[in-house]
């Protein structure tokens, strides 16, 4: 894989596997991301989009944006 931040989801896809959200449920018109965990960082690209491109971030700094969110600290 290339250090690239990013890369087309297809080339992803070997080497992970994509989830979504428990949250999101089934409508696909909404706006969902989809997730991967890759080593040390994990992608992140619009569900509805699957071979579109995704973006890569460390797994830190992931995990740091998760956290705020779920505190509350961060809203959209």
């Amino acid at each position: 894989m290339t250090n690239n931040s990013a890369l087309n989801a297809f080339d992803i896809a070997c080497e992970s596997s994509w989830f979504k959200s428990s949250h999101s449920g089934d409508n696909t018109g909404a706006g969902c991301i989809s997730v991967a965990t890759l080593t040390n960082n994990v992608a992140v690209r619009d569900s509805k989009q699957q071979n579109g491109p995704a973006f890569i971030t460390p797994s830190a700094a992931w995990s740091s944006f998760i956290r705020e969110v779920k505190t509350g600290r961060w809203a959209a």
